[in-house]
Protein backbone atom coordinates (compact mmCIF):
# COMPACT_ATOMS: atom_id res chain seq x y z
CA UNK A 1 0.00 0.00 0.00
CA UNK A 2 3.42 2.14 0.17
CA UNK A 3 3.71 2.34 -3.33
CA UNK A 4 0.34 2.93 -4.05
CA UNK A 5 0.63 6.50 -1.36
CA UNK A 6 3.64 7.35 -2.85
CA UNK A 7 2.69 6.93 -6.36
CA UNK A 8 -0.22 9.28 -5.56
CA UNK A 9 2.15 11.82 -4.46
CA UNK A 10 4.61 12.19 -6.97
CA UNK A 11 1.78 12.01 -9.86
CA UNK A 12 0.36 15.33 -7.90
CA UNK A 13 4.15 16.70 -8.01
CA UNK A 14 3.87 15.76 -11.47
CA UNK A 15 1.33 17.21 -12.51
CA UNK A 16 1.42 20.32 -11.17
CA UNK A 17 5.53 20.43 -11.93
CA UNK A 18 4.15 20.32 -15.95
CA UNK A 19 1.81 22.64 -15.51
CA UNK A 20 4.54 25.15 -14.21
CA UNK A 21 6.75 24.69 -17.32
CA UNK A 22 3.94 25.80 -19.41
CA UNK A 23 2.68 24.64 -23.06
CA UNK A 24 5.03 22.75 -25.46
CA UNK A 25 4.35 19.54 -27.36
CA UNK A 26 6.86 16.75 -27.73
CA UNK A 27 8.05 17.50 -30.73
CA UNK A 28 9.05 21.41 -30.19
CA UNK A 29 11.26 19.84 -26.92
CA UNK A 30 15.36 20.07 -27.39
CA UNK A 31 17.22 17.32 -27.15
CA UNK A 32 18.26 18.35 -23.65
CA UNK A 33 14.89 18.63 -22.62
CA UNK A 34 13.40 14.92 -23.71
CA UNK A 35 16.95 13.34 -21.98
CA UNK A 36 15.48 15.91 -18.54
CA UNK A 37 12.18 13.73 -19.05
CA UNK A 38 13.61 10.38 -19.59
CA UNK A 39 15.36 10.83 -16.49
CA UNK A 40 12.60 12.31 -14.84
CA UNK A 41 10.62 9.14 -15.64
CA UNK A 42 13.59 7.19 -14.23
CA UNK A 43 13.72 9.46 -10.53
CA UNK A 44 10.62 8.65 -10.31
CA UNK A 45 10.60 5.24 -10.53
CA UNK A 46 12.69 4.82 -7.85
CA UNK A 47 11.19 7.45 -5.47
CA UNK A 48 8.14 5.61 -6.24
CA UNK A 49 9.09 1.67 -5.67
CA UNK A 50 12.00 2.46 -3.78
CA UNK A 51 13.68 -0.60 -3.41
CA UNK A 52 10.67 -2.94 -5.03
CA UNK A 53 11.90 -3.79 -8.36
CA UNK A 54 8.72 -6.22 -8.11
CA UNK A 55 6.29 -6.71 -11.04
CA UNK A 56 3.80 -6.38 -8.32
CA UNK A 57 5.06 -2.65 -7.18
CA UNK A 58 5.33 -1.43 -10.72
CA UNK A 59 1.75 -3.04 -11.78
CA UNK A 60 0.44 -0.79 -8.40
CA UNK A 61 2.50 2.03 -9.23
CA UNK A 62 1.41 2.45 -12.89
CA UNK A 63 -2.05 1.48 -11.92
CA UNK A 64 -2.39 4.45 -9.33
CA UNK A 65 -1.33 6.45 -11.98
CA UNK A 66 -3.74 5.30 -14.47
CA UNK A 67 -6.49 5.64 -11.94
CA UNK A 68 -5.25 9.52 -10.95
CA UNK A 69 -5.18 10.20 -14.77
CA UNK A 70 -9.26 8.91 -15.16
CA UNK A 71 -10.19 10.77 -11.75
CA UNK A 72 -8.70 13.62 -13.56
CA UNK A 73 -10.35 13.51 -16.85
CA UNK A 74 -13.61 12.50 -15.45
CA UNK A 75 -13.71 15.63 -13.03
CA UNK A 76 -12.49 18.11 -15.58
CA UNK A 77 -15.78 16.40 -18.22
CA UNK A 78 -18.83 16.17 -15.03
CA UNK A 79 -17.00 19.82 -13.30
CA UNK A 80 -16.70 22.26 -16.00
CA UNK A 81 -15.37 24.91 -13.25
CA UNK A 82 -12.27 21.91 -12.79
CA UNK A 83 -11.09 22.53 -16.79
CA UNK A 84 -8.99 25.32 -16.47
CA UNK A 85 -7.38 24.21 -13.87
CA UNK A 86 -6.60 20.28 -14.99
CA UNK A 87 -6.38 20.89 -18.61
CA UNK A 88 -5.46 25.05 -19.08
CA UNK A 89 -7.12 27.45 -21.20
CA UNK A 90 -6.07 29.01 -24.33
CA UNK A 91 -3.90 32.13 -24.75
CA UNK A 92 -4.41 34.75 -26.77
CA UNK A 93 -1.41 35.96 -28.41
CA UNK A 94 -2.20 37.91 -31.73
CA UNK A 95 -5.31 40.01 -31.74
CA UNK A 96 -6.46 41.82 -34.87
CA UNK A 97 -2.85 41.32 -36.31
CA UNK A 98 -0.98 42.99 -33.20
CA UNK A 99 1.60 40.66 -31.06
CA UNK A 100 0.05 40.67 -27.22
CA UNK A 101 3.46 40.50 -25.76
CA UNK A 102 2.40 40.16 -22.08
CA UNK A 103 0.80 36.99 -23.23
CA UNK A 104 3.57 35.82 -24.90
CA UNK A 105 6.04 36.03 -21.97
CA UNK A 106 3.68 34.66 -19.21
CA UNK A 107 3.67 31.48 -21.65
CA UNK A 108 7.24 31.55 -22.50
CA UNK A 109 6.70 31.68 -26.17
CA UNK A 110 8.34 33.89 -28.48
CA UNK A 111 7.41 35.53 -31.81
CA UNK A 112 9.77 33.17 -33.93
CA UNK A 113 7.55 30.67 -32.58
CA UNK A 114 4.23 32.09 -33.68
CA UNK A 115 5.25 32.81 -36.87
CA UNK A 116 6.49 29.76 -37.89
CA UNK A 117 3.62 27.76 -36.71
CA UNK A 118 1.27 30.50 -38.77
CA UNK A 119 3.54 29.88 -41.77
CA UNK A 120 3.04 25.70 -40.87
CA UNK A 121 -0.79 27.58 -41.58
CA UNK A 122 -0.21 29.13 -44.97
CA UNK A 123 -0.16 32.37 -43.28
CA UNK A 124 2.20 34.29 -44.74
CA UNK A 125 1.48 37.60 -43.04
CA UNK A 126 0.84 37.94 -39.58
CA UNK A 127 -1.45 41.20 -40.30
CA UNK A 128 -4.22 39.04 -41.57
CA UNK A 129 -5.06 37.16 -38.62
CA UNK A 130 -7.96 38.64 -36.98
CA UNK A 131 -6.86 35.73 -33.23
CA UNK A 132 -4.07 33.79 -32.95
CA UNK A 133 -4.54 31.58 -30.12
CA UNK A 134 -2.19 29.08 -27.79
CA UNK A 135 -4.20 26.22 -26.91
CA UNK A 136 -3.97 23.98 -23.96
CA UNK A 137 -2.51 21.33 -25.40
CA UNK A 138 0.75 23.61 -27.34
CA UNK A 139 -0.46 23.97 -30.67
CA UNK A 140 -1.60 27.34 -32.11
CA UNK A 141 -4.73 27.70 -34.06
CA UNK A 142 -5.36 30.96 -36.02
CA UNK A 143 -8.61 32.52 -37.46
CA UNK A 144 -7.54 34.48 -40.42
CA UNK A 145 -9.83 37.19 -42.35
CA UNK A 146 -8.36 35.75 -45.79
CA UNK A 147 -10.88 33.56 -47.87
CA UNK A 148 -11.53 30.29 -47.09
Amino acid sequence: MDIVWRAAAVYLFLFLFTRALGKRELVEMSAFEMIVLITIGDLVQQGVTQEDYSVTGAILAVSTFGFLSLVGSYVAFRFKRTRSVLEGRPVLVVHNGRWLDDALKVERVTRDEVLEAARNEGIGDLKDVRVGVLEPDGKFSFVTDQPG
